[in-house]
């Protein structure tokens, strides 16, 4: 993602929301500052329109860290 974004192409990373304190720990570590949203967990074990339904859900707010300006 950090690569994509250096050569001008948008990323979220998207994660279940158990995982916000490790995503947090992990970028400061590397220097990364990634646009990124979480999700309700878990995400595994979801049927094929639970998971359409959490995107569904999801959408606005992926769409806003996409277009958020720095």
């Amino acid at each position: 993602m950090v690569e994509l974004e250096k050569n001008g192409t948008p990323s979220v990373m998207v994660a279940s929301s158990p995982f916000a304190d490790a995503t947090a720990t992990q970028m400061k570590a590397l220097g990364m500052n990634i646009a990124r949203i979480f999700v309700e967990h878990p995400i595994q074990d979801r049927t094929d329109e639970e998971i359409a339904d959490l995107a569904n859900t999801s959408f606005d707010n992926l769409l806003n860290a996409l277009t958020k300006a720095d």
